[in-house]
């Protein structure tokens, strides 16, 4: 990619190259806007062989979806940047954006779609398996997993829900307490599901052939098991975009953090929206691409008020 001009001020930057930031970034586009998505090519679920529950995309590789969007952004007049955000800044008429590799550019609105980060537990052997036999989503991953061993790694409450969802694709699933005692109810539930819960702290991962074969235990024992479900604590990506002030929310149940937006995307800070993961931590591709096009919207009738408004001013001063 050929570097920005630095006297150039585009209509919008959107940081993050995922479903929420080019479907933003497209509706700018069609918009007839000036529009650049900085991506670092970090994608959430990279790991993963397939987007599923996409409507008439279901099975469809990552990589290949992102590939297709992005096509669909430069169709219009959009940029694509390959970069990581060093640094932002306000600037009297919108913000300035600094990339690492120190290319500046200049923009009158900013999409945050930074996603987030999963943070997985350190159990030795967890996160070799990330998207594949470990797993999060039993909308993502779940009927690829189906009728195999599961074993539940609790990390907390919101590993009870996951034990409920995963036991309607398999009949053999076991609930690894992993130092989270459960409540009197929970355990009558996972009992009247014939759902074992296993006391003791896992401590490793146990492989076969490249492949999860159980989780060790602290006191020696293994627990067999093909695939792990396990919880992750879910952060906001913010490098580079902390100086801009964003509101940060820490969810229920210690699940993580995500970016303080209205319901239609825009932050507490003027100019600028977030969309995707980075506000809604569990919406899956489809839900983050609607948050990015609405939010790409809405910055563009927020533009279209602003240029209306300095055509006004033009006017009077011309008259």
């Amino acid at each position: 990619m050929t570097h920005e001009r630095n006297d150039e001020t585009l209509d919008a930057i959107v940081i993050g190259g995922g479903a929420a930031g080019l479907n933003g970034a497209l509706m700018l586009a069609r918009s007839c806007r000036t529009v650049a998505v900085v991506d670092a090519g970090e994608p959430r679920n990279a790991p993963a062989d397939a987007v599923h529950g996409l409507l008439a995309r279901d099975g469809t590789p990552p990589g290949e979806l992102l590939r297709a969007g992005r096509d669909e952004v430069v169709r219009y007049g959009g940029r694509i940047l390959s970069g990581e955000v060093a640094d932002t800044a306000r600037e009297t008429d919108g913000f300035a954006v600094t990339l690492t590799d120190g290319r500046l550019l200049h923009a009158r609105r900013l999409l945050v779609a930074t996603g987030v980060v999963d943070v997985l537990p350190d159990v030795p052997g967890l996160a070799e398996h990330w998207g594949h036999d470990v797993v999060h989503c039993p909308y993502c991953h779940g009927w690829e997993v189906r009728d195999r061993p599961i074993g539940i790694l609790a990390m907390g409450e919101n590993s009870m829900h996951q034990a409920l969802l995963f036991r309607q694709l398999s009949a053999d699933v076991v609930y690894l307490e992993n130092g989270h005692p459960l409540g009197e109810a929970s355990r009558e539930r996972l009992a009247a599901l014939d759902v074992p819960v296993v006391p003791g702290r896992v401590t490793a991962v146990e492989t076969t052939d490249g492949r999860i074969s159980g989780v060790r235990l602290e006191d020696g024992r293994t627990v067999p098991r093909q695939v792990i479900a396990v919880a992750t604590r879910l952060e906001a990506r913010v490098a580079g975009i902390t100086s801009l002030g964003l509101t940060l929310e820490e969810l229920p149940g210690g699940m993580g953090t995500t970016i303080h937006a209205d319901a239609f995307g825009r932050a507490d800070v003027p100019g600028v929206w977030v969309a995707g993961n980075a506000s809604n931590a569990t919406a899956q591709v489809g839900a983050a691409a609607a948050a990015g096009a609405l939010a790409g919207a809405q910055i563009n009738a927020d533009l279209a008020m602003e240029d209306a408004d300095r055509a006004v001013e033009r006017r009077r001063t011309a008259a």
